[in-house]
């Protein structure tokens, strides 16, 4: 290993903006024990087939649908 690199020639990352955004969010235990056990079938990490599915939404367009006897 160098002990020092010229980076006087590097270029911006091209990819930079398509990398993911870590936000911060509240899930209820069972929504998240259900990735988790996805998960563990999938051999997949459950953030990403949490983000996955989320991103899925969004391409087909898919909306929520409410059942407000069970939301809290």
């Amino acid at each position: 290993m160098r002990k020092s690199y010229d980076f006087s020639k590097s270029k911006k990352n091209p990819y930079a903006k398509q990398l993911k955004q870590q936000v911060t969010i509240r899930l209820e235990k069972n929504v998240i024990d259900y990735f988790k056990n996805l998960a563990d079938e999938t051999g997949i990490a459950y953030q990403l087939l949490i983000n996955l599915y989320l991103k899925d939404c969004v391409l087909s367009g898919k909306k929520p649908s409410f059942n407000w006897k069970h939301v809290a």
